[in-house]
């Protein structure tokens, strides 16, 4: 089960969710999409944010990280009784997962790809607003990326077509402006031609028409 959340201190709205449980972490931990939270050196839920086309991990509004860790720290057993946490929250790419660790249990991939968060103590008019919004499913987490991947693999192809296509059309009017350089002349040199030649077939006397 994956609860999912809303938070409406941006605009539009953010999409968040969360397992269950550290069961439900782990699939969320293989087949994640973007962000994770959790509260630094103690059990939490992971929390997850998707975000919008165009933003990433470093441009997330303020207004929204205090969201996510007020709710990390609130799913969390010992942090939500503790004040002065600190949450910390990192890429899903970043996230190292192997055999050896516990459920729901995870290092990273490079620390300088980490940040932080300082909460002073639960906030409870964030945590009621983002739990009204909570709901209930049971995604297939594996479909849903398998979806996500096949999506970008379209866009990342469409993509490459118009460059090639731009590339095609400069390439051409390039080549179409060479060749109106190198002939810029030709129809100059045609008509002196033509008139050197009128001039050499005329008689001697061809003046004396004028006079």
């Amino acid at each position: 089960m994956v609860y999912y959340l809303t938070s409406n201190v941006v605009d539009p709205p953010a999409y968040v969710y969360m397992g269950k449980d550290k069961f439900e972490n782990e699939d969320l931990i293989k087949f994640g999409w973007e962000e994770d939270f959790h509260v630094d050196k103690l059990s939490s839920a992971h929390i997850y944010l998707r975000l919008r086309e165009g933003d990433t991990w470093e441009n997330i509004p303020q207004d929204l990280l205090t969201d996510l860790a007020q709710l990390t720290k609130a799913n969390s057993i010992e942090g939500n009784k503790k004040d002065n946490i600190t949450v910390i929250y990192t890429p899903w790419s970043n996230l190292r997962k192997d055999g050896s660790m516990a459920a729901g249990q995870v290092s990273f991939k490079d620390d300088k790809k980490v940040k932080r968060i300082h909460v002073e103590k639960r906030e409870n008019v964030i945590i009621n607003r983002l739990n009204k919004t909570k709901v209930e499913k049971h995604p297939d987490l594996r479909q849903e990326r398998e979806d996500r991947l096949r999506e970008l693999r379209k866009r990342d192809q469409a993509d490459q077509q118009k460059r090639k296509k731009e590339e095609l059309r400069v390439a051409k009017e390039r080549q179409e402006k060479k060749w109106q350089k190198d002939h810029a002349y030709d129809e100059l040199f045609s008509e002196q031609n033509m008139a050197a030649s009128s001039n050499q077939d005329r008689g001697d006397d061809w003046e004396d028409d004028f006079m």
